[in-house]
């Protein structure tokens, strides 16, 4: 079994506003991951996220489209 992993991710666009961090929430959850998501005052979102190897990446993934109404210009993972 492999063990978790962590992961800081910093989403920049058109992503707040937009429920982007509700919708990155509950796309964790379903994941199975745990950790946080918040907006910064800069435009960006910051989250950092705990779980599984595959269900971070998933959700790697999935902050490259975001839900409908975002517009995601870059995702740095750290």
């Amino acid at each position: 079994m492999p063990s978790a992993t962590t992961r800081r991710l910093r989403i920049t666009g058109r992503v707040q506003g937009v429920g982007y961090r509700y919708h990155m929430a509950q796309e964790a959850s379903h994941l199975g991951l745990t950790g946080w998501v918040r907006n910064r005052s800069d435009g960006s979102v910051e989250a950092l996220v705990h779980g599984a190897p595959t269900a971070v990446q998933a959700l790697i993934d999935w902050t490259h489209e975001g839900p409908p109404l975002a517009r995601v210009d870059g995702v740095a993972v750290s």
